[in-house]
């Protein structure tokens, strides 16, 4: 069982990270909802969106670097290919 003080400190960091973290899976989500919907303008500003919160939340410590890279590629592919489609 951890000690009483790195629990504290893990709740502080999941409270702090939750925010960032939520935000992005949430701008990724409504691009990829705009996408299959073949809503191609719309969906390139969600993306344009779902970019800066991963990169903020990145930035922040909330997700890691090559995480959030990962996630830009493939929302980017995605939109993309399907606008190529």
């Amino acid at each position: 069982m951890p000690s009483a003080k790195s629990h504290r400190a893990s709740v502080r960091k999941a409270e702090r990270n939750a925010p960032l973290r939520t935000r992005a899976k949430t701008y990724v989500k409504r691009a990829r909802t705009l996408i299959e919907a073949s809503d191609f303008e719309n969906a390139e500003i969600a993306v344009r969106e779902a970019v800066v919160a991963l990169d903020k939340a990145s930035q922040k410590g909330a997700i890691h670097d090559n995480n959030a890279s990962r996630r830009k590629s493939r929302i980017m592919q995605q939109l993309n290919k399907a606008r190529n489609a």
